[in-house]
Formats: structure tokens, sequence, C-alpha cells
């Protein structure tokens, strides 16, 4: 069978309809409708409980792409020579193997994402990608209010450059990814067998949807248009009405991407690639969005809104289609149950992920019991099983207990009410995982900075 992976960089799992039934997570912002990404799932398997194992993007990206952990080991880095990936694998295996991404972080100097690929695509211009240097013919101060910082300023400007020429909905990122993927795939049906990995980088942040999508906003709002959220603490920085905008704008950003994926599936409908394909379609991570005080994502903001994600996985012909399973998975076992699939399993026995597959064919309802995630430069880790969440914190900090089962928005800290379900989770993975020490700010900065600049970043411990 052909292979094609879907890769959404900070959707939410709330914000995809299929998952939240019409409930919006706030009250004051309309529930986000997704149309495409719903029809989907209808044909496909779609798991409640999916998790990156380490974040944020390059981390995660290489646990999909490897089968890997990367938490123990890992931090931000280039792919090395002799890590293996999915396309190096397929490669070998007589798989024509292409790449269609916006995301900026996988092309920057010395990644080496592209590594095993035949044919890779880039669309330039998102975020911080250091694509314009002429200065935005708009106005900053549209943007940003009083008090954003210069630094802050500039990686607003950045985009605004970036994004000055576009003239409509078909010149927007998520839409540029489409045309490129259906492309691909049009020229390359001809192959006996093919693998595409498309890794699109909206609903990332900054958020500025088209105008035809920006309707979950506050049309009485008369601030600026704060497309791109600061860190730290929100009341700092932003007013309740700021607040709700920016929730309003991560919204349409959502739909608008919905949107643009309905011509890509609907290509693989007519290119036949619905009847002989395996789909995976999935998040690298969700999105903090001031539900427990901040934007961003970040090392010590481990819940819902950051760790859970749409994750849908669609066999040939859509057997076990509309199917929903609470089955606990993690990153590093998507590329064990690909190779499972197509009769390649025995690659797997070197990954530390585990095939999944026999839940996909319906002849198992258990995988997983437990999950651990974080930053590897973080001190903070997130143990979960299908009811508890136990972050650990720094030294020095509270540790935080919650029951996701009736707690979803991780409200009530039960550390303290249930001390032996804390220390039993805190049991089910080792020192390896773990570094106690004192927090250390501005690692999720120091990574999405990462990328900005031409010169080949200097990350790591």
């Amino acid at each position: 069978m052909n292979i094609i992976v879907l890769v959404l960089d900070s959707l939410r799992q709330d914000h995809v309809r299929f998952y939240h039934q019409g409930r919006s997570p706030f009250p004051d912002v309309p529930a986000c409708q997704t149309p495409n990404l719903d029809a989907f799932a209808a044909q496909s398997m779609v798991f409640n409980n999916a998790y990156p194992e380490a974040l944020p993007t390059i981390p995660a990206r290489y646990v999909l792409m490897t089968g890997q952990r990367a938490l123990p080991f890992r931090p931000w880095a280039p792919l090395q020579a002799g890590e293996l990936t999915i396309a190096q694998m397929l490669r070998g295996e007589g798989f024509v193997c292409g790449l269609v991404s916006d995301c900026y972080h996988l092309r920057a100097p010395g990644m080496n994402y592209h590594a095993g690929f035949h044919a890779y695509r880039w669309i330039r211009g998102q975020e911080y990608d250091p694509w314009e240097s002429a200065p935005t013919r708009r106005d900053i101060d549209g943007y940003v209010n009083k008090s954003y910082p210069p630094e802050w300023r500039q990686r607003v400007a950045q985009f605004l450059s970036n994004t000055d020429g576009f003239a409509s909905e078909r010149d927007w990122f998520p839409a540029r990814v489409v045309d490129d993927a259906i492309d691909w795939l049009k020229k390359n049906r001809i192959h006996k067998q093919i693998f595409l990995w498309i890794d699109c980088f909206d609903p990332h942040e900054p958020w500025d949807p088209p105008s035809r999508f920006d309707t979950y906003s506050d049309r009485g709002y008369r601030g600026p248009r704060l497309i791109l959220p600061m860190g730290g603490a929100s009341d700092r920085w932003a007013s309740a009405n700021e607040v709700r905008q920016i929730r309003g704008l991560y919204a349409g950003e959502v739909a608008f991407v919905d949107d643009c994926l309905g011509p890509l599936f609907g290509g693989l409908s007519d290119l036949g690639y619905l009847d002989d394909t395996l789909i995976v379609v999935l998040a690298d991570h969700g999105h903090p969005l001031n539900d427990h005080g901040k934007f961003l994502k970040g090392a010590d903001r481990l819940y819902n809104e950051l760790l859970r994600i749409p994750f849908m996985v669609r066999l040939p012909g859509g057997r076990q289609g509309g199917t929903r399973t609470d089955v606990l998975v993690q990153f590093q076992d998507v590329l064990p149950t690909v190779l499972d699939l197509i009769g390649l399993g025995a690659h797997a026995d070197a990954m530390h992920g585990r095939s999944f597959a026999n839940v996909l064919q319906g002849r198992s309802n258990e995988h997983r019991d437990a999950i651990i995630t974080g930053y590897h430069e973080g001190v903070d880790r997130c143990i979960r099983t299908h009811t508890w969440s136990y972050v650990e914190r720094p030294a020095g900090e509270n540790d935080e207990l919650y029951d996701l089962s009736n707690d979803p928005k991780e409200k009530r800290n039960l550390i303290h009410e249930q001390p032996e379900e804390a220390k039993q989770l805190a049991g089910r993975f080792g020192r390896l995982y773990r570094r106690r020490a004192h927090r250390r700010a501005g690692i999720q900065g120091k990574y999405e900075l990462a990328s900005s600049g031409i010169e080949e970043p200097v990350l790591g411990d």
C-alpha cells in the first residue's frame, strides 16, 4: 500500500468538532467548525489518547520519523548521520518518497530532516523564517500593544514582511502546502508505491486567518490584532478582551486550515489514493490559550491543551472507519505501526516504539498503560494513564495530580488528597527520564528562534 502522513502543527484536540461535538473550551468563543477533518475522521480510527513523547516541534518529528524516544536522550537537534528515518527505510524498500512542508525548522541550516526523500518542496515565509529583509509595509502598532518589547515587535514585523504580498486565500501557507502536495501526488501516481510526508506549520502562531474565517473573534473589539501572543503570565501584558480576541484568532486559523484540507482529501479521492493508501493525520502537539494563565508552549505547561492531540488513522478503503478508541498510544509507536501494516514489522525490533496495528485491525483494545512526556531540557515531566495526569515539578515547587475523567480542564490539584496515586505514577518511569534541577526559563523561545537566522544554530544541553 501507499503511505501518507499529514502533520498539522499546534492543533488542539478540542478544536476539532469530531472531538468536541459542539462544545467550545471557552464560554465566550464559539466552538470551532472543522467539516473536512470531521469527514476524514468518519472514515478513520480516531484516538482520544495519543500523546507526543518529547516536545516541541523538532523532537516530536524526530520521534515520529524514527520510532525512537527523544525525551531522555535528545534535545532540539539536527538529524545525524546514521539515524534512520521513515523515508530512508521506505526508500530502501522501493517506495518513492516525497516531502512537502512550510515548517521552516525542518529546512533550517544543518537540520537535515529532508534526508532520504527523493524530492522535497519547501514553502517559505512562516513565522520568523528569514525570507524577507525589506521592512513591512504595515503599521506594526496595529498588531502589538504597549506591553510588547522591541524583540517581540521584531518577531511580528518579520511575519508581516513575509506576508505583505499575499493577495488571496490561495497565497496563504496551508493552501500552498496542499496545492504542492496534490501536484506531487498527481505526478507520482505512476509509481508502484509512494510515501508522502505533508508537514503543515499551521495552525501554529502567528494567527492571522483570512477575513472569511475570522468569525470567532468579537466584532465589537477595537484593539490591536494580536496575531502573536507573548509568553509569561498573560495578565501582565494582555487585557481580558485581548485574551478573548487571541483565542478567536486561533479558532479562525484552525477553521481556515480545515478548509484548505478539503481539496487535499478531495484530491486523494479523485486520484484513487483512498483505495490503496494508509493515511495518518495528526498534530505534533496542541497549544495553551491561557487555559492556565499563559499562551504559547513551554516546559511548564504540560496540560491537556498542549498534550492532547487529534490523531486519526485511515486504512485503505476506510476499514474501521468512524471507530473511536481510548487506547493509549505515543509518537514512538507510529513508525512501528506503519511498518507492521505494510509487512515490515521486523524493522521495528530496533525501535523504542511498539506497533498498535492490532488495535487498528480490531483485534485488541489495549496498548500502553502509561506515557511520559515533556521537554528534554526541561525539568517538568507529565506521566499519564487513562485516568490520571501526574505533573512532576522542579525542586521547590508543588507537584500536581489531576483526575482526567472528572476534571479534564485540570483545575483541581489532588496531590495532597491522593498522595499514594501520585507516588505510584511517579514510579512508572525511572530516573533516566528526569532532570532534577531548578527550572530553566526560555527553552521554548530558544527553540523557536533557532531557525530565524541563516547561520547554523547551536542547540542542545
